[in-house]
């Protein structure tokens, strides 16, 4: 203990307090503003977008500072096709008798169901990965600490990046998500977490009258 080393804070900005409330203010409006979205034209997005959201996911804190991550972003058609075969495979499964009727009754207002062509249409298509181990520098094998959290806020970052492009987003997790690992060639010792789906609305795209339901300020909120 104490033998880390320090370096100056930079980077940091800090503005005046009613700066900091109209910026927080837009933060929030546009945020608010995301939906998840099911229907994707095939408009291709600029690879660089998607490498600068990316590097927005990578800013985000871990357990360790380990970064216990890596994204796959799947562009080939045959890798896309099987990974849709696979992962509609197991929604099929999912609602044919895995999930609780608790569940499906949960769902329903979505519309939701075990056809998932967007996983094929959508042109940014992101398979996250959770390192059980790790480090600091690529390249090294240590433990990684506070793994699902730590992927959740880059994943979390991921979306917020890619709506702040002007994107649409979804989040897929098929139940089990293995068949990634040979899809993507990732090494068994890393966990399928996610997959993130991006692009353009497609023209007439809807969303569920359902998903745009969210508790207010007080509901979330305790202050002591």
């Amino acid at each position: 203990m104490g033998a880390e080393k320090r370096v100056p804070l930079e980077g940091f900005v800090e503005y005046a307090p009613e700066d900091m409330s109209s910026r927080v203010a837009a933060f929030t409006e546009n945020l608010r503003r995301r939906r998840t979205v099911r229907d994707y034209s095939d408009r291709p997005v600029d690879r660089a977008i998607v490498e600068q959201a990316i590097l927005a996911a990578g800013s985000a804190p871990s357990g360790a500072n380990h970064q216990p991550w890596h994204f796959v972003v799947l562009t080939d058609a045959e890798r896309r096709k099987a990974l849709r075969e696979a992962a509609e495979a197991e929604e099929r499964a999912f609602y044919a008798g895995k999930a609780s009727e608790e569940w499906l009754e949960a769902l329903a207002p979505l519309g939701t169901d075990a056809d998932k062509p967007f996983l094929e249409t959508a042109p940014v298509l992101i398979a996250v990965f959770a390192q059980k181990r790790g480090g600091e520098r690529a390249g090294q094998d240590k433990k990684n600490y506070y793994i699902n959290e730590s992927v959740g806020i880059a994943c979390g970052f991921l979306l917020a990046a890619l709506h702040e492009a002007g994107l649409v987003t979804l989040t897929h997790t098929p139940n089990p998500m293995r068949f990634l690992n040979e899809v993507c060639e990732r090494p068994v010792t890393e966990k399928p977490y996610m997959l993130i789906v991006g692009g353009y609305p497609a023209d007439g795209a809807t969303v569920p009258e359902h998903a745009l339901v969210k508790k207010s300020l007080d509901e979330i909120t305790t202050w002591l």
